[in-house]
């Protein structure tokens, strides 16, 4: 019996998820009632930028911000909302999607190619104050 590393977690994972290119985020953003969640580190967004509209939960804190019984529990971390989660390139948000649908989370996706894919695809970015 082998051991599994992370991209064999990750691939797990995006199995079980809605898996969104830049192209249908952006489509999403335009629309109504889409919570955008960048889970990368702050240095990352203050150095890279991030999604305009995005909040920032970094990935050691997505469970905790998602469960209501916790005290770093945030409002934007409704069940019945549409979280779309990013992060650099996909891992962690495949991840933590997965993550908050064994949560009961049911309308969760994550930006595959993460934010490397969205500046790719020639999208906008918002600067981030540090």
């Amino acid at each position: 019996m082998g051991t599994k590393g992370v991209m064999d977690l990750v691939a797990e994972a995006k199995e079980q998820l809605e898996n969104l290119g830049p192209a249908e985020v952006a489509a999403e953003i335009q629309g109504d009632g889409i919570v955008l969640i960048d889970l990368r580190e702050r240095d990352e967004l203050e150095g890279q930028g991030t999604i305009p509209g995005a909040i920032h939960a970094p990935r050691g804190m997505v469970e905790f911000y998602a469960d209501v019984s916790t005290p770093y529990h945030r409002d934007e971390f409704k069940p019945d909302a549409r979280l779309v989660l990013f992060c650099a390139s996909g891992g962690r948000s495949a991840l933590a999607a997965k993550t908050l649908k064994d949560l009961g989370f049911e309308n969760v996706a994550h930006l595959d190619g993460g934010f490397k894919g969205w500046v790719a695809a020639g999208n906008p970015v918002a600067e981030v104050a540090s």
